[in-house]
């Protein structure tokens, strides 16, 4: 395994909205009242440097990012502030993705800066220009993913649903893991995830339905995520108060019941594989909704519904990518699967003695997280 004979390469293409960028951004930085972002002041809090209304897009392969911004400059005298100079306007930067050498940080520095008034008319004030540049636009910049802070928190939750066997080959693939290209376009950035993985090709040999413990097992499995998408619903409802959202979301959930216990029986109902169904024709009717709605939403709440549409748009690049798991989007894939959540399940219901602290730094814990989107 160290000498990488085991593994192919792969890339895996995905897409961040500017608006699934933005919310990032809002909920970390733009946290004072009205959603604004003190980026710098003075201990008697006369003098300061405020951002408000952050507006995101993509211009000529740049981020471009806009921002109201309010100065005061003042003085404490008795006991009160007295304002001295008093300006308001906007604030513009051109920001590009750039990944470092090691290929495990990306981040959005500023390329260029323009601030103006209300009227358009830029600013000329030498202070003003020189406070903006030394603390506006790092705040503005601070956005980043940084993998080496998320590899043990991805390699944990995955753990959590695996085998035991499988943890050193998820170990070894996790550690891989490197951006291999970050572009802006015009929706957002697109970004390419290398990672390497052992080549599992699928077996000819047809996986048997769930016997009946292990139907009951699965049932058991699949009761909390059940229980999961039936809130998220409900909160879906109630954020956009769209009822016809709800019903939508409610029948999808009632085809994924139907169509995945289908598919741990063996069944093909009018001949067609029911999770392959479920999987290409229900997501590509339901996710340009829930788009919609992340972009009707306050920040939180878009996020939420944001990264879950990455987080499943992923499914189908992975397959796109040749299996490199052994896996598929069908019944039998599904089968499979199932198998080995039992089999992690079982594992970990198991009585066993404490184990000793992990030595690699991917499982220190990080109480300086990175900015991530």
């Amino acid at each position: 395994m160290s000498q990488n004979s085991w593994a192919e390469s792969f890339n895996l293409p995905l897409h961040a909205d500017y608006s699934l960028i933005k919310n990032a951004l809002v909920s970390q930085l733009f946290t004072g009242p009205g959603k604004t972002a003190n980026v710098w002041k003075d201990r008697q809090n006369c003098s300061f440097l405020q951002l408000a209304n952050p507006q995101m897009d993509g211009q000529n392969g740049q981020v471009h990012l806009k921002n109201n911004v309010h100065v005061r400059f003042g003085t404490g005298m008795n006991g009160q502030c007295l304002p001295l100079f008093e300006w308001s306007g906007l604030l513009e930067t051109w920001q590009q993705p750039t990944i470092n050498p090691q290929q495990t940080v990306l981040s959005l520095p500023v390329t260029q800066a323009k601030a103006y008034d209300q009227s358009g008319i830029p600013l000329n004030v030498d202070k003003l220009q020189d406070l903006l540049r030394r603390y506006a636009e790092p705040q503005l910049a601070s956005l980043k993913v940084d993998l080496n802070q998320s590899r043990g928190d991805i390699e944990r939750k995955l753990a959590d649903y695996l085998p035991k066997e499988n943890e050193a080959e998820l170990h070894q693939v996790i550690s891989t893991l490197k951006f291999t290209g970050a572009a802006a376009k015009e929706e957002g950035i697109s970004v390419s995830l290398g990672f390497e993985a052992p080549v599992k090709p699928l077996s000819n040999t047809p996986t048997a339905p769930l016997s009946a413990a292990e139907q009951q097992q699965w049932q058991q499995a699949w009761q909390s995520w059940d229980e999961f998408l039936s809130k998220a619903i409900q909160q879906a409802s109630l954020d956009s108060n769209n009822e016809q959202l709800r019903d939508s979301l409610t029948e999808i959930l009632l085809d994924a019941r139907s169509s995945f216990q289908a598919g741990i029986k063996g069944q093909q109902p009018g001949g067609k594989d029911p999770v392959r169904v479920f999987f290409t024709d229900t997501w590509e009717r339901l996710a340009p909704e829930l788009k919609n709605l992340a972009k009707q939403l306050p920040e939180i709440e878009g996020l939420r519904y944001m990264t879950f549409i990455a987080a499943t748009d992923v499914i189908y690049q992975l397959e796109s990518l040749g299996r490199p798991f052994g896996l598929e989007i069908s019944s039998e894939g599904l089968r499979k699967l199932a198998r080995i959540l039992i089999k992690g399940q079982q594992e970990r219901a198991m009585p066993h003695a404490p184990e000793a602290p992990r030595a690699e730094a991917g499982w220190q814990s990080n109480q300086n997280q990175e900015l991530q989107f």
